[in-house]
């Protein structure tokens, strides 16, 4: 909690800023507790606010301006706001729209409800939103990332599905969006889920995601043909991937090459 005039602020935004202080360090005590920055001392003490990138923070600002206007433009916005990932990472916007072939292809096979699998499709098409958030550095470079920049890379679900988050109508699509880097044998990120923990979708844009890398040129290496990258999706079957999303997505290529 913040109060007036006991923290010394002067506009009514200050109130809501200093109180997400006081809350970031309440959390980082283990949660569960009230404070104040009367208990933590003074103002000058609480921590520092991580800033969100520019970029992200243009795009939050609009969201927030359309969302006078009614949920559904917000939600059309967002979907147009995706294709500016192709400015920041020229790979992504194809790479995005096979992807959403393949999870959508998936989810079908799989007999999904209608809702599900267009909940499915359009979290597939802002999977990747968060990079907005990520250096041009990062995304781009040739070599190796170090530790460090692959932690910062490692950010961009949970900054998609913060830029996301105040729009009510697309509240179903945060988990798929949060979990589609998380692995079947919890060795993946942003929680560390394992198995069925992840939801089927996230598990469903997982292995579209990452087959659609493969055969796509990155920075940092050329195109994996098709075959290979069949190969190392088999060979990750039951460790990065669901065993039976697995078998269906296989499947569909098979189908596919046969064409």
């Amino acid at each position: 909690m913040s109060s007036y005039p006991e923290d010394k602020i002067t506009k009514g935004m200050e109130l809501v800023e200093i109180c997400d202080r006081i809350l970031a360090k309440a959390k980082e005590s283990g949660g569960n507790i009230v404070y104040s920055s009367a208990k933590l001392g003074r103002r000058t003490k609480l921590p520092p606010r991580k800033e969100d990138s520019q970029e992200v923070k243009q795009l939050k600002d609009k969201l927030s301006k359309l969302s006078k206007r009614g949920h559904r433009d917000v939600v059309e916005a967002v979907f147009a706001f995706a294709r500016t990932i192709e400015a920041k990472d020229h790979i992504t916007g194809n790479h995005v729209e096979r992807a959403v072939r393949y999870a959508t292809e998936i989810a079908k096979k799989l007999k999904l409800s209608e809702r599900d699998i267009e909940h499915i499709r359009e979290a597939a098409v802002l999977h990747d939103l968060g990079k907005i958030g990520v250096s041009d550095k990062n995304l781009n470079k040739k070599s190796k990332l170090t530790k460090k920049e692959f932690e910062e890379i490692k950010k961009h679900p949970q900054i998609g599905v913060d830029i996301i988050r105040p729009i009510h109508l697309m509240h179903d699509l945060i988990p798929l969006i949060l979990y589609h880097h998380e692995r079947w044998d919890g060795k993946g990120y942003p929680a560390g889920l394992k198995g069925e923990e992840i939801p089927i979708g996230a598990r469903i844009i997982a292995i579209a995601d990452v087959y659609e890398a493969l055969i796509s040129n990155r920075p940092y290496r050329k195109a994996y043909s098709k075959k290979e990258a069949i190969a190392i999706i088999k060979k990750e079957k039951g460790t990065h991937f669901d065993p039976a999303i697995c078998d269906m997505f296989l499947k569909i290529i098979e189908v596919e090459k046969e064409k």
